[in-house]
This record gives C-alpha cells, structure tokens and sequence, in this order.
C-alpha cells in the first residue's frame, strides 16, 4: 500500500500496520531500513502491548501472571485497512481470544499514517472497549538507513536541539532488564554527538523523564538528513546492530521492565490506562531533512 505526495513516498504494510518503505524524492534516499534480515529482520514496528521485555518474561495482571514476548505482539499480527487516501491510511487491530491468552483485556488499536509536506505523522489511538481500566506500553521502532550504501555509523552524528547533556541507562544483559541505578551521561557538542559502533555494545540508550521530544540523525558536516519529533513522550531509545548501516530511533510511551520490577502492569513506571469506553492517543513525526 502506498502513500505519496510532492515529496515522500510511502509504503506500508497490513502485517504490523508497518511502515516499509520511506523515499525521499528531493534527495533520492531511501530512509527507511530495508529489513535486510543478516542485520534485522523489520522496518519500523509498532510496540504494543509492552515496549521492550517484561522482567523474566511474564507480566502481572490483577493477580495473574501472563507470559510476554520482547516488544509484543503487535508487530506479528495482521490489522485491517480501515482508511486508505492518497496520502493517509489507518489500520485496526481488535482484541481476541488469542490475544486475551497473554493480554487480557479487551482493546481497539488503530495505526494511522499521514504524509504532511516532508514528514510523516504516525497516531495510535488504543480505545478500551471492555468494563475495566486496561494498561499498556506502546511504542515507535522506525529503523533509518544511511543514505549511502559505502556509509558507516562514523558518517553521522546526533542532533539534539536545545541540549547540552543527556542522561541514559542500559540493559544488563545477565537481568534483560533496565538498570536505573547505573546512570550514564552523554556529553554534547553544540547539541550533538558523533554516532560510533561502540554506543551500542550494549544494546539500546534508554532515555526517561522526558528528555528527548526532537532529535536529528545528520550527515557529518551537520546537514539534517531525518528526524523524529515526539513532544511529550517519557521515553526514547536509540539502538543499533554491530556494523549495520542504521539508527533507530524510537519514541517510547512507557519502556521495558527495570531489574527486579514484580509488581502489578498497572504499578509499572510511566504505564499508560484507559478507562472503559475512552482512548488513548498519540502521535509523532518522521521528518525527511529540508
């Protein structure tokens, strides 16, 4: 399915309601990651029901333990085209008895795209039709590939508008958890950072409390090449493979479990809930650089 308008073209996918394609036809750069499975396997998933992993895998809920896969199951699962124009989309996801298996409550996720001159707004409205208060994580994954195909992560820096210094905390791999007593800095120059294969020996950067709503992947001599703007979003992570020609930047409401988090879903840190018969939404923008 495509979207296209003077600018961007589009291309998406009723598997995971995915974006699989973005091209830029000012520039000729195909942004979007190509799925090419030597280094990872998808383009840009959505997160739902939970960002990241729970704390060994399984996920409390009114007293019963539900087994979880790493970032949920949406971005496995089938959605149906609810809305097609030439520059929008939206995609539906309801609730089953499969789904009800691992997550149990009754829920409507819909995926909208929309194209707006450079950029692309991605909104996920999760409505609560069922008779108690649901809680859910959800995030945005959209992996974003070098623009040339002989480019390293060395040809490429990080623009953080506005700041000076950001703080981060990683995964202990021996846990697969978060690690918020270890709290890492990451120094600034004129708000950015040179992007290395060594940020992410292990695994994603994971920002909390809300520092990250706009951040840039440029070409080495400071030229915007795509962006993410996010405003209001607790969470970001930025994560790599070892030698891959992409960055992921991901938008995050809500994040994987810390280390030793046993609690219920709805105790866990920056959960969002929705009353039944209300919604959830939010929304974010991919930006092709001017």
């Amino acid at each position: 399915m495509k979207l296209e308008n003077q600018r961007l073209c589009v291309e998406l996918s009723e598997m995971g309601a995915e974006a699989t394609r973005i091209y830029d036809k000012k520039t000729g750069a195909e942004i979007l990651w190509e799925a090419d499975p030597a280094y990872w396997k998808r383009h840009s998933p959505v997160l739902f029901p939970n960002v990241g992993k729970t704390y060994h895998n399984t996920v409390l809920i009114n007293g019963t333990h539900y087994p979880t896969s790493q970032h949920g199951f949406a971005r496995d699962s089938s959605f149906k085209c609810i809305c097609k124009k030439d520059d929008a989309a939206s995609f539906l996801l309801v609730s089953s008895d499969e789904t009800k298996e691992v997550y149990p409550f009754d829920f409507e996720l819909v995926i909208s795209y929309t194209l707006q001159e450079n950029s692309l707004r991605v909104e996920w409205e999760v409505r609560n039709p069922g008779n108690e208060d649901m809680y859910f994580t959800i995030g945005g994954h959209p992996a974003f590939r070098f623009a040339k195909s002989e480019e390293k992560k060395s040809d490429y820096i990080l623009k953080f508008p506005g700041k000076n210094e950001l703080r981060y905390i990683l995964i202990d791999p021996s846990e697969a958890a978060a690690d918020p007593e270890k709290v890492h800095t990451l120094d600034l120059k004129d708000s950015c950072y040179p992007v290395t294969e060594e940020m992410f020996e292990n695994d994603a950067l994971i920002f909390d409390d809300g520092q990250i709503d706009e951040v840039w992947l440029c070409h080495k001599d400071g030229t915007p090449y795509v962006g993410v703007k996010c405003e209001g979003f607790p969470n970001f992570g930025i994560w790599s493979v070892k030698d891959a020609p992409f960055v992921c930047l991901e938008p995050w409401m809500g994040r994987c479990d810390d280390i030793g988090f046993n609690g219920e879903l709805s105790q866990k840190p920056n959960v969002n809930k929705v009353a039944p018969g209300e919604s959830f939404r939010k929304d974010y923008m991919i930006v092709a650089g001017e």
